[in-house]
């Protein structure tokens, strides 16, 4: 794999010249054209898709309508909340409610099942698609049903990403589909566009999840692809079947960049013609000559079976590297374990090493990443006949829809897969998040799922439980289930794959998928439960703001598993309150009670008391400040807390990463960087400020006290960076936090403390 170091423009699909001084001049000797590197750029599959949907007339400032929508059922209930407070009246484009992350029903008693009752009689009030639990994850329906070559999808979950059938998708936070349903648009700079030029093709039992973990281990770290659109191109595409493609295409995410694009040829009009949608299809190549940001070369032919270890999908080995260094690649895995658990736990693996090999407790495939058919099928084949025994080793495959698990049924793979021990559930997302499947205390597990991040699989460190993941192929998960626990690449298995071909049979959708085909019910009852709440109140951003610093978290990454669990924590996502007090449960369990304790002041303020009555310890800070700026006072101040993180946001879309803080009094995040744009955006959404620090030695501590003047003035005006205080009893240490560009708009939803605010005017 062979990442430049420079852009590269791409000549007729085929050709890379590398960005140079006289790389236009090699470019017209070989096309016999002049062009410039801006006309280049917009020969790109991105800029031409992007250029469609942006209704600003400047393409340097994007505001992009979406096409359709998607959410799933830990997401949808708060957007809708959202939209239905700042004034929502129908869903004003296709927006599906799918029901693949609380669909077992079996938490917290009647909940999960009242959020799915509340989707359905929301789908009919304001015109939408319902899709009930167990039918399908929100990405395969999206794969069958939404889809479409040039079209847009923007959905709730970070894994919205379906560019190999040639569908820009993103997965942001909810207020950025709130926008949509309210008719506004997603603002963003034009991003750059990186190519990932392919060659050859995989060996046999090489399969996509192999594919995607090389190209993760390669970039993640160097933040290559951050932000940007992943576009595949190259003669390589053409030797890869679509779900194989989609099974690449859907890992993109932990790349950290914005959304994926692929060329288009038969094999994916095939795929709409199969599903009945063949008028969605169009061919998309790059222009002839079309120039990349970045360009990154793979020969898929060099791609052997890969394992990610614990605790991030970018932690990758060649499965047969980690079995010729087993001890010292464990070891460094059990090192990197102290830092990511901050020692709460005791952590091994080296005694999982049996007889000089490697033993894995449970085996994984599912979601939108492993329960494809032919990821399903070539595990079937590889299996046949074997036996995953009777010891500790299970194994449990998860097929993405109903129609793929029919259409195994009938072919026999089902039968097989049974037959040898294993397992076959309907269509759940839960073992990806934590709901499903998780191992007994230091188990640990492969999966053909999306994230290994740290109690990625549902144990609790508060607990004292630990249990890990690594990520694999399902080629590569059945060798090991065959081998009866012990690791094993699909590449060292004498197998006859087999293909069936895949016959899609909408049946099922017809009979159980609610549809109003756009048609909205204002008569319809919106059906509650009790654990759905309402957001509760917000305050508009004061002129001066004190800062209590409430938690500091110094790990390289910090991931929004770790800012708000997910799994069992899953339920209570329709309750904002009840949600709130397991924010950053597993990584700081004395948040909460520290926010909570300094968000008493606010609430004191917002009922015209005084903050250090609530909070004696602020009388003496708030002393300290006005010996500086002596016209401070309780009309012109607001008070909350912030956490300090290095690099917060990896991973999951989903909102309550950062309206959890805000609605425990939460209003900034301090950090060096931060990981996803959507993080970012979910922070300003919520009315929460993205302040940069530059990395060194930290000018405050956890506990401490800040003071920064004239915020709302800073923010209305567009400054780029403030000055801040740290209150100390000896006076008021200077320091700078850096702000970061903001749209009019995102100026506006911080001034008036959330989006909710922001549209009710």
């Amino acid at each position: 794999m062979k990442l430049y170091d420079t852009g590269a423009y791409l000549i007729n699909g085929d050709t890379i010249v590398a960005d140079s001084g006289s790389a236009l001049d090699e470019v017209k000797s070989k096309t016999g054209k002049d062009i410039t590197i801006d006309e280049a750029k917009q020969n790109t599959l991105a800029y031409g898709i992007l250029k469609d949907h942006n209704t600003s007339g400047n393409m340097d400032k994007l505001q992009i309508k979406f096409d359709k929508l998607t959410s799933h059922d830990i997401t949808y209930v708060g957007i809708i909340q959202t939209a239905r407070a700042s004034g929502l009246e129908r869903f004003p484009i296709p927006y599906v409610l799918t029901n693949c992350h609380n669909s077992l029903c079996a938490v917290g008693g009647t909940i999960n099942e009242d959020d799915h009752m509340f989707g359905l009689t929301c789908a009919k009030k304001y015109g939408g698609i319902y899709v009930p639990p167990h039918q399908a994850v929100i990405h395969q329906f999206a794969r069958e049903q939404l889809s479409g070559c040039g079209k847009m999808i923007l959905g709730s979950d970070s894994h919205t990403r379906y560019g190999a059938l040639g569908t820009m998708a993103m997965g942001e936070g909810g207020p950025e589909l709130v926008k949509q349903l309210l008719s506004k648009t997603y603002d963003i700079n034009m991003p750059g566009v990186v190519g990932i030029y392919m060659t050859g093709k995989p060996e046999p039992g090489v399969g996509p999840q192999d594919i995607a973990l090389a190209i993760i281990g390669e970039v993640f770290d160097k933040g290559y692809v951050k932000n940007k659109v992943m576009e595949f191109v190259g003669p390589g595409v053409n030797n890869l079947s679509v779900d194989y493609r989609i099974g690449v295409d859907v890992m993109t995410t932990e790349t950290t960049c914005l959304s994926s694009i692929w060329k288009t040829d038969d094999k994916v009009k095939e795929f709409y013609e199969i599903h009945g949608r063949v008028e969605e299809y169009a061919e998309m190549n790059p222009g002839e000559v079309a120039y990349y940001d970045g360009m990154i070369e793979i020969d898929l032919s060099e791609i052997k079976p890969m394992i990610a270890m614990p605790f991030h999908p970018s932690n990758t080995y060649t499965i047969e590297e980690l079995n010729a260094n087993l001890d010292d690649i464990l070891a460094d895995c059990e090192k990197r374990a102290k830092v990511s658990l901050d020692g709460q736990v005791d952590y091994s693996l080296r005694d999982k090493v049996r007889n000089g090999r490697l033993y894995v407790d449970q085996g994984i495939i599912a979601g939108c990443a492993g329960g494809g058919y032919e990821n399903i099928t070539d595990a079937a084949d590889i299996l046949r006949g074997a036996s995953i025994g009777p010891d500790e080793f299970t194994l449990s495959v998860y097929p993405a829809s109903t129609p793929i698990y029919m259409e195994l049924v009938k072919n026999g793979s089902v039968a097989d897969l049974m037959e040898t021990g294993a397992i076959v559930k309907t269509a759940f997302c839960g073992p990806c998040f934590g709901a499903g499947d998780t191992p007994s205390n230091n188990g640990f597990s492969i999966r053909h799922s999306t994230r290994n991040f740290p109690n990625r699989e549902g144990s609790k460190l508060q607990s004292g439980q630990i249990s890990s993941v690594a990520l694999m192929d399902a080629r590569s998960i059945a060798a090991t289930a065959a081998n009866k626990g012990y690791l094993t690449p699909a590449t060292d298995m004498d197998v006859n794959y087999t293909k069936p071909k895949y016959f899609f049979d909408k049946t099922i959708y017809e009979n159980r998928v609610f549809d109003s085909k756009g048609n909205a019910d204002p008569n319809q009852e919106i059906q509650f439960g009790p654990n759905i709440k309402d957001w509760p109140a917000m305050s508009p951003l004061p002129q001066n703001l004190f800062l209590k610093v409430v938690s500091e978290i110094h790990d390289p990454v910090t991931t929004t598993d770790e800012l708000i669990p997910s799994g069992e924590t899953s339920s209570y996502r329709s309750n904002p309150l009840g949600l709130a007090e397991f924010t950053l449960s597993r990584k700081d369990p004395g948040y909460v009670a520290r926010a909570k304790e300094i968000q008493k002041a606010q609430k004191a303020l917002e009922e015209g008391g005084c903050a250090g009555e609530a909070v004696p310890e602020l009388k003496t800070i708030v002393h300290k400040v006005k010996e500086t700026y002596p016209d401070v006072n309780h009309d012109n101040f607001g008070v909350g807390s912030t956490i300090f993180a290095v690099k917060p946001g990896d991973g999951s879309a989903r909102e309550q990463a950062a309206s959890c803080q805000k609605v425990l009094g939460g209003w900034a995040n301090i950090a060096n960087d931060y990981a996803t744009k959507r993080y970012r955006s979910n922070l300003i959404n919520w009315g929460m400020i993205p302040f940069i620090i530059d990395e060194g030695d930290l000018p405050f501590a956890l506990g401490d006290y800040l003071f920064i003047p004239d915020i709302k003035d800073a923010i209305a005006t567009g400054a780029s960076s403030v000055d801040a205080y740290n209150v100390k009893e000896d006076g008021l240490n200077k320091f700078t936090l850096k702000i970061g560009e903001l749209t009019d708009d995102e100026k506006d939803i911080i001034l008036k403390g959330c989006l909710i605010n922001y549209y009710k005017g």
